[in-house]
């Protein structure tokens, strides 16, 4: 790189996850090498308006060119309360940001400065979107950064959209031959199985997840039938089909994913859940909410295996980029694949760039390797064909 690329960092979205992407997006933004990169923050409300953080880029009638000034451009004047998971939010911002199609990477700006109305454009060399869950981590972002024609971090449409949906998924690696539990799917408009049936196929106890959903969000264990039923009201709330898993005793190993066409996968790393189970409080508000154990403690021939395993996963979903594959491994010794996330968590806690930081690679040198894997994928993308003659 002979220059430094304007990466935006776009992060917040209209998901239950959206205070889990301001964590990762603040991380992002503060371990960024400075000396490649100047790091711009974009917003998403929960309301989906896109936001820009403006301090910095007025002067006069125009919006100019990325200002480098930390003080003009601070984190701490887009997301607020940084520091607290619980109170984490977006600030007001008087600048909507808008991607067209076809744009080149130009974010358009529009906002008032002064009680003048202003507009502008910011040009950006390459979209981090830091984005969890649906309307983000599910293909819709992706396809309409293919449309602006920028190169963004992550898999592409395919492979998020499939990543997402834990019923496609799951059917994906069944096909592919990777190893996975038994589950069942129930959408809206289907009559509701008594418990009974249910457990009858997956045994007792069984979790209730929403199919499109990540963080543990509308997660339940359930036991019985009242629980059942209250488990189903909760993820229907999050999405139109929900999966039915069987518990699966065991350890719970995960291992990240890295690479475009020769993928290679980090040293796997174990949670040790301190709850019932590794739910959204565990994972990202609760400080004693688990463990985590990186590396984790494994012989060397089952950590080949489940770096094996982790890299077909992330084949056979048609990932680019990185992805974090989470396994259980069952006391027998055998290791089945629970779900990928094809944007994980990238907080202080989160397992993927701590499995990362274990096997060699620091954190800012971790997203200049994703970045790179970015830029390479567009490039040799736009080389293909796009019409016939």
């Amino acid at each position: 790189m002979n220059r430094k690329l304007t990466v935006g960092i776009l992060c917040g979205g209209k998901s239950a996850e959206h205070e889990v992407s301001l964590q990762s997006a603040r991380n992002v933004y503060e371990a960024m090498d400075r000396e490649k990169f100047n790091p711009v923050l974009i917003g998403i409300e929960k309301s989906g308006r896109w936001i820009f953080n403006a301090s910095g880029y007025v002067n006069d009638d125009r919006i100019g060119s990325v200002n480098t000034d930390p003080a003009s451009n601070s984190i701490n004047s887009f997301i607020l309360n940084a520091d607290d998971p619980a109170a984490i939010c977006l600030a007001p911002q008087s600048f909507s940001a808008l991607l067209p199609p076809r744009s080149g990477g130009f974010l358009s700006i529009t906002g008032e400065s002064g009680g003048t109305a202003v507009s502008g454009k910011v040009q950006l060399d390459l979209i981090f979107p830091i984005l969890h869950g649906p309307f983000g981590e599910d293909g819709t972002v992706q396809g309409l950064l293919k449309l602006a024609e920028i190169p963004f971090v992550g898999p592409g449409v395919l492979g998020s959209a499939a990543g997402m949906d834990k019923d496609v998924m799951k059917r994906l690696l069944r096909d592919g031959g990777a190893p996975i539990g038994q589950f069942l799917v129930l959408r809206d408009w289907e009559p509701v199985p008594s418990f009974a049936d249910i457990t009858a196929v997956l045994g007792n106890p069984v979790f209730v997840k929403p199919s499109n959903m990540g963080s543990s969000v509308g997660v339940s264990k359930v036991h019985d039938e009242a629980g059942f039923r209250a488990a189903l009201r909760e993820a229907f709330v999050y999405d139109t089909k929900v999966i039915l898993e069987e518990n699966i005793p065991g350890r719970e190993i995960e291992c990240s994913v890295l690479g475009n066409e020769e993928p290679r996968a980090s040293l796997p790393g174990e949670v040790k859940a301190g709850r019932d189970f590794y739910s959204y409080e565990a994972k990202y508000i609760d400080s004693a909410g688990a463990a985590l154990e990186i590396p984790a403690n494994l012989p060397d021939a089952k950590v080949k295996e489940i770096q094996a395993l982790a890299v077909k996963t992330f084949r056979i979903l048609e990932c680019q980029g990185l992805s974090r594959v989470d396994f259980f491994m069952k006391e027998d010794g055998r290791v089945l694949v629970n779900e990928i996330n094809t944007m994980p968590g990238f907080t202080r806690i989160s397992m993927y760039p701590k499995l990362w930081e274990a096997s060699g690679l620091t954190y800012t040198a971790l997203i200049t390797r994703l970045i790179e894997l970015a830029l390479a994928r567009f490039e040799k993308e736009k080389n293909l064909k796009t019409s016939y003659g």
